[in-house]
C-alpha cells in the first residue's frame, strides 16, 4: 500500500498542493478499498491487488485533467448522505451543510412545509428531509437532469420528497401550496468573477447554476423573494445561500421587499455566506 499512496502522490505533485493530495488518498482508497483513514494508517504494509491498483491509477490520471474527484467517482458525502452526482448538479459545498444545519437548529415545527429551489443533487432538500422527519419537503429544478439525479439520492437514501420540474423566474406560471420554510441556493457567481475560480469548476460543473450576469447579479434572489412574499406563510422563513461579496446588497433587498428578522450570517471561514429573513 504504501508503494500505491507514494504513486499517486508522485503522480499528482506537479498539478495540486501536498494537503489536497493527501485528501484525495483518503477519498481514492475509501471508494476503492473501503478503507478509512486509521486503516490507511495502521495497514500500510499491505498488498493491494492489481485491479484495485490500475481502478486508483485511473482515478489519478483523472485528476490530472482537474477533473473533481467527485465526478470522476460519481458520488459525494453531504450531511452523512452518500449523494451521486454527475456534471449535470453542482458538487455540495460545506457552506451549503452549515446552511441546512442552522435550518434544522431554528425550532421547525412538525410537520412543516418546505422547498428547496434549485435543488441540484437534491442535497439541501434531503439534508433537511434527514434532519426534519416530519417535514413534507418539496424539491424544484428547471433541469430534468438536475431531478432525475435528485430522485436517484432520494431512492438511495430512502428519503421521501415532493419533485417538481419548474423555472422559478415564471413561478406564477404554477400552482404552489404555502410554505412555512422556503431556501435556495441560486445562481450567485457573477460573470466577471470567473477569473477568481479554478478550472476545476470553470470546464467541469453547470455554468446555468453557477453564474449570473454583472448587470442584475441578485435577479434570482429578487424573484423567489417575490414567490417567498405570495408563498410564504405569515411568520415563516427564507433562506438563502449568497454570494459573499454582496451580503450589504441582500439586506438591503430583503429589507426594500418588506422581510423582517433579517440575519446574516458568516461561514467557517469568516465570509458572509448566508441570509435568513421572515414574512411579516
Amino acid at each position: 500500500m504504501q508503494r500505491t499512496i507514494q504513486h499517486i502522490k508522485t503522480e499528482l505533485a506537479a498539478y495540486y498542493p501536498e494537503t489536497e493530495i493527501k485528501g484525495f488518498i483518503r477519498i481514492i482508497f475509501e471508494s476503492v478499498l473501503s478503507m478509512t483513514y486509521t486503516q490507511i494508517i495502521l495497514e500500510k504494509e499491505k498488498r493491494i491487488d492489481d485491479s484495485d491498483f490500475e481502478a486508483i491509477a485511473k482515478i489519478v490520471s483523472a485528476l490530472k485533467t482537474y477533473r473533481p474527484i467527485q465526478y470522476i467517482l460519481g458520488e459525494t458525502e453531504f450531511y452523512d448522505l452518500k449523494l451521486k452526482v454527475n456534471p449535470g448538479v453542482l458538487i455540495p459545498r460545506p457552506e451549503t451543510e452549515e446552511l441546512v444545519h442552522w435550518i434544522s437548529k431554528t425550532g421547525v415545527q412538525p410537520g412543516a412545509k418546505v422547498i428547496d429551489i434549485g435543488t441540484g443533487s437534491g442535497c439541501i432538500a434531503l439534508a433537511l428531509k434527514k434532519e426534519l422527519s416530519t417535514a413534507k419537503v418539496w424539491a424544484v429544478d428547471v433541469s430534468a437532469k438536475a431531478l432525475e439525479t435528485a430522485k436517484e439520492n432520494a431512492r438511495l437514501n430512502k428519503l421521501d420528497l415532493e419533485f417538481v420540474q419548474a423555472d422559478i423566474l415564471q413561478w406564477e406560471n404554477y400552482e404552489w401550496p404555502a410554505f412555512d420554510i422556503i431556501v435556495s441556493n441560486p445562481p450567485y457567481v457573477r460573470e466577471s468573477e470567473k477569473k477568481l475560480m479554478n478550472s476545476n469548476v470553470l470546464d467541469y460543473e453547470p455554468e446555468g447554476a453557477l453564474f449570473v450576469s454583472d448587470d442584475d447579479p441578485l435577479v434570482f434572489y429578487r424573484r423567489i423573494a417575490g414567490f417567498a412574499l405570495a408563498n410564504l406563510k405569515q411568520g415563516g422563513s427564507l433562506f438563502f445561500e449568497i454570494n459573499e461579496y454582496l451580503g450589504a446588497e441582500m439586506e438591503d433587498l430583503l429589507k426594500a421587499l418588506g422581510f423582517s428578522d433579517i440575519d446574516l450570517r458568516q461561514d467557517i471561514n469568516g465570509k458572509n455566506r448566508m441570509i435568513s429573513c421572515k414574512k411579516k
